[in-house]
């Protein structure tokens, strides 16, 4: 089948995989074109020398199965049946469930031969193999999983543990053989893969993207002594615990203080603007 890219030199393939019936391209638009407004070309021209650039995932499905996340679809083609996931078996417990989590009743299934192309985002994508293995991601990482993949939400073991970790009560596993993409805030270069053999990673905030279902989540304090974790100023940390790996992102709490402080700086010009508005 033609790929999604066909032509357009504006377009190029950073990342692709196959695995059985499945095969996946991860796209990226080198420049957005389009726009006809002076304020927002400024911005697109600053977003790309970022490489805050759109990206999309096509997914090339022969005689397999995949599944996506609710409204990511934008486009399929070919003898393709798209169907909810839920079936008079399920309802109860997907309507339960969705109603607890805050996810989606149903995750859109496609089944047969075509070409399926999801929505563009400014998001990064990150494309995993798992190999009867089970992994733990964050709720709105996940983004489309091959038929071989079980989708489920995760209560944590620990409801303490997952509110003052920052984790929430639920997450998103992934378990079984197949592709699996995920919708990522940062590229993979700036992901560390930390393994841990019989082992113990203590983090200060909540920047691991994934993790094995295989290790213990908790959240302590980073000293023995409640008045140790406060003369150290680190509090409480999250750990794991076990064999399996953990994927951080550190650089995610540099995004949010520079975040931060633009909100902080817009707020302070726009009452300074008030101030002196008032003032006349």
């Amino acid at each position: 089948m033609r790929s999604a890219v066909g032509t357009r030199e504006n377009i190029r393939i950073i990342d692709s995989a196959e695995s059985g019936g499945v095969k996946i391209e991860v796209m990226e638009y080198q420049k957005l074109l389009g726009s006809t407004n002076t304020s927002a070309a400024m911005d697109l021209y600053f977003m790309e020398k970022q490489n805050m650039r759109a990206r999309q995932v096509a997914v090339y499905i022969n005689n397999d199965m995949v599944t996506v996340e609710p409204g990511a679809m934008s486009y399929f083609q070919g003898n393709l049946e798209m169907v909810s996931g839920v079936n008079a078996g399920n309802a109860l417990g997907r309507l339960f469930s969705g109603a607890v989590t805050g996810e989606a009743m149903a995750q859109p299934e496609y089944r047969g031969t075509g070409m399926l192309v999801l929505e563009p985002s400014f998001n990064h994508f990150l494309v995993l193999q798992l190999d009867r293995e089970e992994i733990i991601v964050d709720k709105g990482m996940f983004y489309c999983a091959q038929g071989g993949v079980t989708v489920k939400a995760v209560a944590q073991r620990n409801i303490s543990s997952a509110l003052a970790g920052g984790e929430g009560l639920f997450q998103i596993s992934l378990s079984g053989s197949g592709l699996v993409v995920l919708e990522c805030p940062v590229p993979s270069c700036e992901i560390d893969i930390i393994e841990l053999n019989n082992d113990v990673l203590r983090v200060d905030g909540n920047f691991a993207v994934l993790r094995s279902a295989s290790l213990q989540f908790t959240v302590e304090r980073s000293a023995k002594s409640l008045l140790g974790s406060a003369v150290s100023g680190e509090g409480l940390v999250n750990v794991y615990r076990g064999t399996g790996s953990v994927w951080l992102a550190p650089t995610i709490k540099v995004y949010s203080t520079i975040n931060t402080a633009r909100m902080m700086g817009a707020t302070s010009t726009k009452g300074l603007n008030m101030n002196t508005s008032n003032s006349r």
